[in-house]
Order: C-alpha cells, then structure tokens, then sequence
C-alpha cells in the first residue's frame, strides 16, 4: 500500500494500542498452564497472531473473540509441522525455548526478514542445557531437540532481551530449577522486568539477584485471567506527533508498568515540549525543542521516533548505546538514518545510534521503510515537519504493532492519503 502523509495541525486524543510485548508472553503463558486463561484487550497484529499459531502447534487451544483471547493450555506436544513466525523476533526466540521442552525436533522458521536475525547466543545456551540445535549459520531456520531439564546456564546479554526471556519462560516446565547468569552489558533490560512481573502472575517462582535469575522448575504455569496495558512503545508516536504537530492526548497509559519505553513521557518533558499526565492520560503541546544526548540502551524500541523528534530541535543530539538495533525487523540504524536524509534531515549513523544536527524545518520526500513498521510510523510523523508530504510505499506494515495507526493520525488531523 503506497501512502501520503501531509503533516497537518494535530489536535484530538487516542487510545494507545495494547502492549505487543506484554500479548506475545501472556499467549505462551496461558498456553502452558494446565487450564482456561482469559487474555483480554490483546494487540491483534500480524505479530501477535504467529505467536498464537506456534501456540496452537503446540497444543493449545484458542477461541478469539475482538481484542480478547481464551486459551486452554496444559495438554501440550511437539509441532508435527514447521512452525511459522513470521516476521515476528519475539515469537521465533520465546518459542525456540519452549520447543526445547520436547524430545522430538521442532523447526522453527520465518520470512525473509526474520532469517536475518540472529539466533547464536539462545542457541550456545540451549546447547549448554542439553538440547541439541542446528540452525542456518546462527540465524533461521533453527530445529530444537530436547528434553531440556534446566541447571545452570550463563548467556550474553548484549545482543538482545529476547534470548534471556525465553529461558525464563521455559525454565518452570522443567525438571530441574534453572540459573541463568547474564554476561555483559544487558541490553533492553526493562523488558526482563516485565517478563518477571508476567510469569509471577501465571503462578512462575522467578527470582532476580543482580545479574542472575533464579527460576523454580517442575511447577509450570497455572491459569490466569490477564489484561493487556496499554504500549508505550507505540503511544511514542502520537504523543511526539503532539510534540511537533499541536496537541495529543493518549489515554489508557499506566504510568506504573514496568515497560521501559514510559521514558518517553520524561524525555518529551526534558526535550521541553509541553507534558502532562492526569490519570491514565497524557497530553503533549507543541513547544520549541532542544537538542539531547540519550542513552537508548535500555528503550531502543524508541530509537526511530526520537530521531524525528530531535530532527528539528536546537542544537546537535546523539542517540547512543543500542548497537543492537541493527538486528532488529531491519538495521534501525541505517534506515532511521536513510529515512531522515530523505525527508531532508541532517543525521549520520554511528555504532551505537547516530548524531543529529537540528534544522528549522525538512523538507519531505520519498521513503524507503523496508517493512519495518517503526521506520514506516516514524516517518509520518516526520511528515509534520516537512514542508512537503512523505510518501512511502509498504504502508501496511505497522500491522505488525499498531493497525490503527494511520486512522488514529487522520483522526487527529494529520493529512493522510492513500495513493
């Protein structure tokens, strides 16, 4: 779907779509407790879907009904097919742990965006704990073998989260208690934290000590009627929008999540744009911004959409500390860098993040997203700046995390086009 996005005066309020993270993990949860779990308010996307599919291959038994989901888990077995992620990381590297609970093979694979995403450090780990795997060089398609009886393990932490939140979801269904040390820098961390929180209320002993996590084995999941908060990560976008564009309110947020990307209600306030919460509802106003120096290893979701916001403020920013957004649904580094010089910004990519010197305004263009839905959201936002409108074809990728997305920017008074 090609698509014109023409800036506009922003003025309006938005619901925050339902936390990605947080559904992706309460569908592997309820799927291996022994019972009825109740999912409700769900992100219905392309990613969370390939999650309730690996789901299902695996045994558990699903009834969708709009944004809520009751699975019945508990009876579980190996795929007898290829399982399908998708273009989804999180299910490819949640699900390569549980399959390590079977003693049959279990193949894993995804599109041709995913088998670039690298793979090794779960896989030395589940390697470590007896499981035998093979994969493509370290990335898709990979094939699990079990049983995986737990014991200690130790895994980097600076490649992704991701790695170290599959074997915590794993460790209750084995046989033995699990230790995994994390080694390094742990990049992402506060999603750690929300894959705790998560596992406590699905009936998980999971317990943190510095860089270790200690999980109970044996005592598997039990029921567990779960709400879905709202994302942060995606409310990024219309609450930056009202930072650039006028005035936006999102409701919904809980401002006492654990999910990392909440920060962006403090660097909208530090940047110095006009911010204020009531309730469960944040309204940003537009206001000359300065330029900031940002570390993002712990909210690197938030890279793409912070780029934007600090394209046209004062003074030159740096994002730093994220070299792992070169792995992600593509090299965020390069095509949040590629996405801005289209649309007439001056920013140059570094290791870790990029340098952005602030212009008074952009200019607009054609840009190149390559399916990945941030980048494509991103740059709508970034239309608000522009003197003429961003044009991108793949429109439809922010089904991925936010379907709603073009409708919800219209619905503002963003100039949306469909072309």
């Amino acid at each position: 779907m090609r698509m014109s996005f023409g800036g506009g005066n922003l003025k309006g309020t938005v619901s925050s779509p339902p936390s990605k993270s947080h559904t992706h993990r309460a569908i592997f949860l309820a799927s291996m407790a022994d019972g009825k779990s109740r999912i409700s308010n769900c992100l219905i996307s392309d990613d969370t879907l390939s999650s309730l599919k690996a789901a299902e291959s695996m045994g558990a038994s699903a009834e969708r009904k709009g944004s809520e989901i009751r699975i019945e888990g508990g009876k579980l077995h190996a795929p007898s097919g290829t399982v399908d992620a998708g273009n989804s990381g999180t299910t490819l590297r949640i699900f390569s742990g549980i399959a390590s609970i079977f003693d049959q093979p279990v193949t894993i694979d995804g599109d041709g965006s995913l088998r670039k995403r690298p793979m090794g450090p779960l896989l030395d780990a589940l390697c470590r704990m007896g499981v035998e795997c093979s994969s493509d060089g370290g990335r898709p398609p990979v094939e699990i073998k079990g049983p995986n009886r737990g014991g200690n393990v130790s895994i980097d932490g600076g490649v992704s989260s991701q790695f170290i939140t599959s074997l915590m979801i794993t460790a209750p269904m084995l046989a033995d208690d699990t230790k995994i040390t994390i080694e390094g820098r742990t990049v992402s961390e506060p999603y750690l934290d929300v894959t705790s929180h998560i596992m406590g209320l699905f009936g998980a002993d999971v317990r943190k000590e510095k860089n270790v996590f200690l999980v109970k084995g044996r005592t598997g999941y039990r029921p567990y009627d779960y709400v879905v908060p709202a994302d942060f990560s995606s409310a990024a976008f219309p609450l930056v929008a009202g930072a650039l564009g006028g005035e936006v309110t999102v409701k919904g947020l809980q401002m006492d999540d654990p999910q990392g990307d909440r920060v962006i209600v403090d660097i909208l306030k530090e940047a110095g744009a006009s911010v204020s919460v009531s309730g469960d509802s944040v309204t940003v106003k537009k206001r000359d911004l300065r330029a900031m120096d940002l570390d993002i290893g712990k909210c690197p979701d938030l890279f793409p959409i912070l780029a934007v916001l600090l394209s046209t403020a004062e003074g030159t920013s740096r994002l730093y500390g994220a070299p792992q957004l070169k792995f992600k649904e593509s090299d965020r580094i390069r095509t949040t860098v590629d996405m801005l010089k289209a649309v007439g910004a001056d920013a140059e990519g570094t290791d870790d993040g990029c340098v952005i010197k602030g212009k008074k305004r952009l200019t607009g263009g054609t840009v190149s997203n390559e399916g990945d839905h941030r980048i494509m959201m991103a740059a709508a936002v970034a239309s608000l700046l522009c003197d003429d409108p961003v044009i991108m074809d793949n429109a439809e990728c922010c089904s991925v995390s936010y379907p709603e997305f073009p409708g919800h920017m219209a619905s503002l008074g963003m100039r949306v086009e469909e072309l």
